[in-house]
């Protein structure tokens, strides 16, 4: 074990996996498979973060089914195939020291959208399908009409998840995350805004969570136990009547009964004309929030790209793990900037390959 002197480079165990570091790349939609397949650009764009030195290489929003899919671009996790296709990048990223993740998801009411750099509108229902929701309530404008899905569904659903996070272990995966923010299906049962349901599904916050943590129960009991299970949660919708932090804070603490271990916290994406607040780190209050009324580990996204402000953030005790998305996209080495911005000699962060560019006899220099 090194002597680290920052949070930002210390290990942190969850369950039976170690992370070198508490920096974790957040998923990304690449929007770039045929099939749901992986390609070689997964094994580039996620291997080349890895090398960079982060501790968690967390694979895009990856769809159960083929109509969960954001888009024809989405990657997948419905088949065998998909499994034997993603094998090549886990093993990578393994290789480079980092614990390889990925995020399972339904898009619900926000599916069949096209490649974003070709266009944003979405795809008739002609060519995609009816898309589902907790209502039958449009995302915007425009959009398809989704059907409200049945309680029969609704176990099918699950039992998709469950399916898909037992391919994510099979395929290499060592954490699992449950997407229930962004507007997406699992979200849209949580919000007031999205979920108008009269059912067992529907009304009170713990009828919205009902599905979610059936979810939560599904996957936990179909993956080992030394994995972790995560679940990205929108912490408020910023509209009128949407989930408020407290509400957050709640389903929160009812996840943790199911066996989530760390609350991926985010916001917003539920419906159009949100009033977002941003600032630097703009998450981290509410992830405070879930650490001290939930009782989980938390980690943290948005708009965090200095490595004294990420280290300021576990400094604080506001959150376990710092969660970079576009900043990655941008200097897949963020990383090791990082470290030599928080003077971290032994963070662990550049594979032997290229220790030469670093350092000459007698003497570190900066990267």
């Amino acid at each position: 074990m090194t002597n680290n002197t920052s949070l930002l480079f210390s290990p942190l165990r969850i369950r039976g996996v170690e992370l070198p570091n508490r920096i974790a790349m957040s998923p990304m939609s690449m929007y770039s498979c045929k099939d749901g397949l992986a390609t070689e650009w997964h094994i580039v764009h996620l291997g080349s973060r890895a090398i960079g030195g982060a501790g968690l290489i967390m694979a895009e929003c990856t769809a159960i089914s083929p109509d969960g899919r954001i888009g024809p671009g989405d990657l997948g996790l419905w088949s065998d195939a998909h499994v034997e296709a993603l094998k090549p990048v886990t093993a990578f990223i393994s290789e480079q020291g980092s614990v390889p993740a990925i995020q399972i998801s339904h898009a619900g009411r926000k599916g069949g959208r096209y490649i974003p750099w070709i266009s944003r509108a979405p795809i008739p229902e002609a060519e995609w399908g009816h898309l589902i929701a907790p209502s039958a309530l449009a995302f915007e404008e425009g959009w398809q009409v989704p059907r409200a899905v049945s309680e029969d569904e609704i176990t099918q659903l699950i039992k998709l998840f469950a399916s898909a996070a037992e391919r994510a272990v099979e395929a290499g995966f060592r954490v699992v995350e449950i997407h229930a923010a962004h507007g997406y299906l699992l979200h849209q049962f949580l919000s007031p805004i999205s979920n108008k349901r009269s059912d067992g599904y529907g009304g009170s916050l713990e009828a919205r969570a009902r599905f979610p943590r059936e979810v939560v129960r599904a996957v936990r009991a179909s993956i080992p136990q030394n994995i972790p299970v995560f679940v990205r949660l929108s912490m408020r919708d910023w509209l009128d009547g949407g989930i408020s932090p407290e509400d957050a804070v709640r389903t929160a603490a009812l996840l943790a009964k199911d066996g989530v271990d760390l609350i991926d916290c985010s916001s917003g994406a539920i419906a159009p004309g949100e009033s977002i607040n941003l600032s630097p780190g703009y998450h981290a209050a509410y992830s405070s929030l879930v650490r001290a009324g939930a009782d989980l580990k938390t980690g943290v996204v948005g708009l965090i790209t200095e490595a004294e402000q990420a280290e300021a953030i576990l400094q604080d005790g506001a959150a376990d793990l710092i969660i970079i998305g576009r900043k990655l996209l941008r200097e897949p080495y963020w990383p090791r900037r990082a470290a030599d911005a928080l003077r971290e000699q032994n963070a662990n962060v550049i594979p032997v390959q290229y220790a030469r560019s670093v350092s000459v006899p007698g003497k570190l220099t900066q990267w």
